[in-house]
């Protein structure tokens, strides 16, 4: 008999995959179990409607964005650079989380504060390492920018060692 924590972690990631490649429309629940491989009632038993799954995916992301929060501030080379380099990296679970509360709060036409809380606590993490409220925006920026590249296929080699010359310069 399959583990329910395992099988609730597996129409999470379904869900999440179908959100990333045929958005929110396309996610039934259906579609779901069946890119699960579980049966309807199986899906049911777990999350009894799309609210409770769209709610799980939110859960989700919150304990990956707090993992990686104390990751990033317990960084031995910093929070920045943490940031800095997390940003360049793609298809991990963050990564898939992250873009898939993005789709959903973008075919809602809402904001997703699981997502902006996120957002907040990395850039609060920079700004207490980096002590500038504007430099800790600017990190943030830059990050984000990497960050849309690597989901985008168009890796720039260079740019995180620019980044990373161009912070320490600004640090003085």
């Amino acid at each position: 008999m399959p583990d329910a924590a395992s099988t609730r972690d597996r129409l999470l990631d379904a869900f999440e995959q179908v959100l990333i490649d045929h958005g929110s429309r396309a996610a039934t629940l259906d579609a779901v179990a069946a890119a699960a491989g579980v049966s309807k009632g199986g899906l049911l038993y777990h999350f009894p409607n799309k609210a409770a799954l769209e709610a799980g995916q939110r859960e989700r992301l919150r304990a990956l964005g707090e993992a990686d929060l104390a990751a990033m501030t317990a960084a031995p080379e910093g929070a920045a650079d943490y940031y800095l380099v997390e940003s360049t990296s793609s298809g991990g679970a963050l990564d898939r989380a992250l873009i898939a509360a993005a789709r959903l709060s973008e075919e809602a036409g809402e904001h997703d504060s699981v997502l902006d809380d996120l957002r907040a606590a990395w850039y609060h993490a920079l700004l207490t390492e980096l002590g500038d409220p504007a430099l800790a925006h600017v990190i943030q920026l830059v990050g984000d920018g990497m960050y849309y590249n690597a989901v985008a296929g168009s890796r720039d080699e260079g740019a995180l060692e620019h980044a990373r010359e161009i912070l320490s310069r600004l640090r003085g």
